[in-house]
């Protein structure tokens, strides 16, 4: 049996560096440095982060006073960052640069004195931190329908800010959509829409041309790991996302030549090698990567780390 992996997969750098984050943190201060939310949506991610240190908790009034808080790569709202400013909590904000970036246009076409349109999954983290970055409303839709269901006048000016786990070919058609109701428009320019996104979705599609079934590692909480799958099932192919080596599914190789696999972008490539190991242990497999883009982003980690006191091993 031939295994193909995806390039990329897996890993993109705003989940590095929300990873490092927390890693740098508990290595400067010591234990226990706490996560407001899952740090990026992989249990195996967060699980080996709790077992060096790391507290992961829904709320900030479940973090001690003066203890380290660490935002995650999704972003908060500003209520968040005011609630840990007046408990005067010393914060490292690891959201994503591409999340605040899409934060600051958002707030910039709503100055401009536009109606703001989030394009993205209402209730994802990601979405719920962006709206709160947000002075005014903010009409989120997912769908063409929900456009055509907006209540804004058809000449009202209108500007739109998609959710970075979306790619360009996810919300084509919905920015289609808008650009037929509002004759007044704006929005990023193509390039400003998530990299690793788009690289992972573009390699999936071409790794669909050659695989009889598809295999992608991630959580089911994870936006973009479900997209990928949803790809695949569009290109007609058996699809399935499993969270490792551990859940491979035995039917799902019956008759098959050639897995596809690959990770979404908060899954750890350990976890991908679980897969290929539990493949390998039911057949003999040769394993192959696809032609891809080789990303070289990297963001610097938050300059506040570099405040923190150290801890007297750590000198």
């Amino acid at each position: 049996m031939k295994i193909i992996l995806a390039q990329p997969r897996g890993f993109c750098a705003g989940v590095i560096r929300a990873i490092d984050t927390v890693d740098h943190a508990l290595d400067r201060v010591g234990a226990p440095v706490y996560v407001r939310h899952e740090i990026v949506h992989n249990r195996h991610v967060v699980e080996k982060l709790r077992a060096k240190g790391a507290v992961f908790v829904d709320d900030l009034s479940e973090v001690p006073e003066g203890s380290v808080t660490v935002f995650s790569a999704h972003g908060v709202a500003k209520s968040v960052q005011a609630e840990a400013r007046a408990r005067n909590l010393p914060v490292l904000d690891a959201t994503c640069p591409l999340v605040s970036k899409v934060h600051a246009q958002g707030r910039h076409y709503v100055r401009s004195g536009r109606t703001l349109v989030l394009i993205g999954h209402e209730g994802h983290a990601e979405v719920e931190g962006t709206v709160g970055q947000i002075d005014g409303p903010v009409h989120i839709v997912g769908t063409v329908e929900e456009v055509e269901r907006l209540g804004i006048a058809d000449d009202a000016p209108v500007s739109y800010i998609t959710q970075t786990t979306l790619s360009v070919d996810d919300t084509r058609a919905v920015i289609e959509a808008l650009k037929r109701r509002f004759a007044d428009l704006k929005g990023p320019e193509t390039g400003d829409i998530c990299y690793a996104t788009q690289n992972r979705q573009t390699a999936v599609r071409a790794l669909c041309e050659k695989a009889d079934v598809l295999l992608v590692v991630g959580s089911s909480n994870s936006s973009n790991s479900n997209r990928l799958r949803e790809i695949g099932l569009e290109n007609g192919l058996p699809s399935y996302l499993l969270a490792d080596g551990s859940a491979l599914d035995p039917v799902w190789l019956e008759g098959v030549n050639v897995v596809g696999l690959t990770a979404g972008a908060s899954a750890p490539e350990e976890l991908v090698q679980s897969v290929i190991a539990a493949i390998a242990a039911l057949e003999d497999v040769s394993v192959e990567t696809l032609e891809g883009v080789e990303e070289k982003v990297e963001f610097r980690l938050p300059i506040a780390l570099d405040r923190l006191p150290a801890r007297a091993e750590a000198r």
